[in-house]
């Protein structure tokens, strides 16, 4: 355990923020799966609806620092692609 205060503040900070880091990382996670779920049930619409919700997801995600640019640039390139193949 550390004994100065500024170490002492660091470990609760980085504490709240793995907290709040851990609930947007399962938001995203949720929202991607919702996208996935969309597409195995062939609907089409509730897919793209789901796909623009999870974009925005991610984006926000971004905007917080919790994902890159290029790791949320990616996942919605892959969730966009996977939408566009639907018969």
């Amino acid at each position: 355990m550390a004994n100065i205060k500024s170490a002492k503040k660091r470990i609760l900070v980085a504490a709240s923020n793995a907290e709040r880091n851990k609930a947007i990382k399962s938001g995203v996670k949720t929202a991607i799966k919702k996208v996935y779920a969309a597409i195995e049930a062939n609907d089409k619409e509730a897919a793209k609806k789901a796909l623009v919700e999870a974009t925005a997801t991610i984006d926000k995600a971004t905007s917080k620092g919790v994902y890159h640019k290029n790791t949320s640039s990616r996942k919605v390139s892959r969730l966009s692609k996977a939408v566009n193949q639907m018969a």
